[in-house]
């Protein structure tokens, strides 16, 4: 007797598991002899692209008597059929991870009562809107010596420029306030000895008496020459102590060797600036695209 109703209780349990973890709206067990003749169709049966996405929408009918509907389809992504339960007070689903490039997906709807009786079945066919693009962005510091800095304007008492790249806010580089002074522009220049091409700067302002940018310009060359002036930054640029800046990803369209950051204006108008730290980044960018996969 011991192993009979033990049989019994992990069938019960199976069931009502398998039933509950189809919709949370789906009745009890108990309530399944209210499903029992045979099952009425859903109508109207309709569906709408969305990016990587069909939503299949149906309307149910006042009288409708089903207990639950399965919808199946063949995935070509998977390369198998995929079946999908919605209970009676669904009206609605979305297929997640399709593709355009599939064409025609065609789905089987098909009702069924409580003692899992299936009714009539419908077919329509339906097209994904195109997967989109996905593109993820990672960074790696670049490792920067003193001897890849140079500048056009060192200030000759203090600041020297080693101090951009030693990791301490409370250190910092200066240009020129003693006699003689002299005009805008002054920069940092940075000889990187290989090519780099997509990157993102980032600076810290001094600590404390600062004197920051206001408006740059960021340039590259291949021999330290002739530049090409990516962008001129005259926005968005810190202003106090400590403050902190990272540049938008820059990606020019060739490789480059020499990085060049120049101050064009300082938030006070003086003919000298400083910063605490400085930093080059190289950016790697993956690009997938989900409609141009090949089939394995």
């Amino acid at each position: 007797m011991k192993k009979i109703l033990l049989f019994l209780s992990f069938m019960i349990v199976g069931i009502g598991s398998l039933l509950c973890g189809c919709d949370r709206n789906y009745q009890s067990f108990e309530e399944l002899s209210k499903y029992t003749t045979y099952p009425s169709s859903v109508k109207n049966i309709r569906w709408d692209s969305l990016p990587g996405q069909i939503l299949l929408k149906w309307d149910i009918p006042s009288d409708s008597n089903y207990y639950f509907l399965q919808i199946t389809y063949y995935d070509p992504l998977i390369k198998k059929t995929v079946a999908r339960l919605a209970s009676i007070y669904t009206d609605s689903v979305i297929i997640d991870n399709t593709r355009a490039r599939y064409g025609d997906y065609e789905f089987t709807f098909q009702c069924y009562n409580g003692k899992q009786q299936g009714g009539e079945k419908f077919t329509v066919k339906a097209k994904s809107g195109r997967a989109p693009i996905v593109q993820t962005i990672t960074t790696q510091k670049i490792p920067l010596t003193e001897s890849q800095l140079s500048t056009n304007n060192q200030e000759p008492t203090e600041g020297p420029i080693k101090n951009l790249i030693d990791g301490n806010v409370n250190t910092f580089f200066h240009t020129r306030w003693t006699s003689p002074q002299m005009d805008m522009p002054q920069w940092i220049q940075i000889n990187l000895n290989e090519p780099h091409q997509n990157f993102q700067f980032y600076y810290q302002n001094r600590n404390g008496s600062q004197e920051p940018p206001k408006v740059v310009e960021i340039q590259i060359s291949n021999d330290g020459i002739n530049w090409e002036t990516l962008a001129t930054i005259s926005s968005g640029l810190p202003s106090s102590s400590k403050g902190e800046y990272t540049s938008e990803i820059f990606k020019p369209s060739h490789p480059f060797t020499y990085f060049r950051f120049t101050v064009l204006q300082t938030y006070n108008n003086k003919k000298y600036f400083n910063l605490a730290e400085f930093a080059l980044y190289d950016v790697f960018i993956n690009v997938y695209d989900p409609e141009a996969e090949e089939e394995i």
